[in-house]
């Protein structure tokens, strides 16, 4: 620990430096500024138990949803004081409109910071997702007496050696860990072999399979429907540069075979936009942006989707879904979404972020694993009906997708924070909140 406070010290200027250009630029605000040094976190009305739990961005606090809905309608008088490491991920849950649920920036991994915002928010755990860990805020919760519990979490082989540059930071962190639920035997095993104790470790669960997305909206899929019929339509979903000219390839040597299919191409970053329509010309491709409120006609082969929050529609609109970030290195999107949508799953052969989960689908014949554009071109123009249908059912068996699945880790969290409520067979006899519908 003392050469990672030493490094934070060192950096502490350039960081300063870093929030005052953010200011300056009007990308952040002083109330901004005001939760990152430890301001925020107020939960109104006082009274119940709080839990801290904490996300690194969108990703992240979205597959955790369904857990944090099920956490506020288990225990009535439960509260949470959600964070994130940017204002995106901060909104994005302000906007759930969950009772008893605040949302703010994380307090930055400085003890002075720390110190503020535990004061201010006194939670009863820590609860973290996936792989942001932080040695200053894991070890002083456990200081404390705070259990830190580790939600799906994960952590590649690239990031374990990483850490084991800095086994001081590392070892301090997973003393600190009361419950480690991983997200898949791999990272269980890569957290054992750089120290975490075998009676730390929980069941594991990628909070993914729990996540259900909300119907698209009503009015909008009307619109598009007639334009995109599903048996014809393919979505590439989340695609990163390097990526989309692999992808407009594969579809037109595809269209050959199948001259009825269109492309929904829904990019990762939609300040990538003229870029990505770039390609799409230079490919004599004609297309509809969304952003630009085109609609696609009849004769129109592509749909740039290039705005956020409308992956609910893109994946009710396509009966084939290539996942985006697996031709290039990216580590590979999740699959959980397309398989709830009942798509036809594709994927390079960058998966990283998910390898248990792709292993599964390409063995049940789930997926199809293509190794580029020609192999993309080929399962594309080769998908019919009946496979199509066969596929997504049986990645819904292979991923599991069922809510249920958080029972084993909620047994556990009742166990080290005593909040009874939590148990599935407590639930049983409690009535639903008001929480809104997603």
């Amino acid at each position: 620990m003392f050469r990672y406070r030493l490094l934070l010290t060192l950096l502490s200027p350039v960081l300063a430096l870093w929030l005052a250009l953010r200011l300056l630029r009007g990308r952040e605000g002083l109330t901004d500024l005001y939760e990152r040094l430890g301001g925020g976190g107020s939960v109104a009305p006082a009274g119940g138990p709080v839990l801290w739990l904490h996300g690194a961005s969108n990703g992240e606090l979205t597959s955790a949803r369904t857990l944090i809905e099920t956490l506020i309608a288990r225990d009535h008088a439960l509260r949470l004081v959600i964070t994130a490491n940017n204002p995106t991920g901060r909104d994005m849950v302000r906007g759930w409109g969950l009772p008893r649920v605040a949302a703010c920036l994380a307090p930055l991994d400085f003890r002075a910071c720390l110190r503020r915002f535990l004061a201010r928010t006194t939670p009863r755990a820590l609860l973290l997702l996936e792989g942001d860990l932080w040695p200053n805020r894991m070890v002083m919760a456990a200081a404390r007496g705070l259990p830190v519990i580790l939600v799906s979490a994960r952590i590649s082989t690239r990031s374990a050696a990483q850490w084991r540059h800095m086994p001081g930071a590392m070892q301090a962190m997973l003393g600190a860990v009361t419950l480690l639920s991983p997200q898949d035997a791999a990272s269980a095993e890569r957290f054992r072999a750089l120290g975490l104790p075998d009676a730390s470790l929980g069941p594991q669960l990628s909070l993914k399979s729990t996540v259900a997305l909300p119907a698209p909206d009503a009015a909008a899929l009307a619109d598009l429907a007639a334009l995109l019929p599903r048996a014809d339509t393919v979505l590439a979903a989340s695609t990163h540069a390097g990526e989309e000219a692999q992808v407009i390839a594969a579809f037109r040597t595809a269209q050959a075979e199948r001259p009825r299919l269109k492309l929904i191409l829904a990019i990762r970053h939609p300040a990538r936009s003229d870029e990505v329509a770039a390609l799409l010309r230079d490919a004599g491709l004609g297309f509809s942006t969304r952003s630009r409120g085109e609609a696609p006609g009849p004769g129109t082969p592509v749909y740039l989707a290039d705005t956020l929050g409308e992956m609910p529609l893109w994946y009710t609109l396509a009966g084939q879904c290539f996942v985006g970030g697996s031709l290039v290195d990216k580590g590979g999107h999740t699959p959980f979404e397309p398989a709830q949508f009942g798509c036809a799953i594709l994927h390079g052969p960058h998966v990283g972020n998910f390898t248990e989960s792709y292993a599964s689908l390409d063995a049940m014949d789930g997926a199809i694993a293509v190794a580029d554009a020609d192999g993309l071109a080929r399962a594309l123009a080769a998908l019919d009906a009946p496979r199509r249908g066969r596929m997504a059912e049986n990645a819904t068996a292979a991923l599991g997708l069922d809510a249920t699945g958080l029972d084993p880790l909620l047994s556990r969290l009742a166990d080290v924070t005593g909040l009874v409520s939590l148990r599935p067979d407590a639930a049983a006899a409690t009535t639903q909140p008001d929480i809104p519908p997603t």
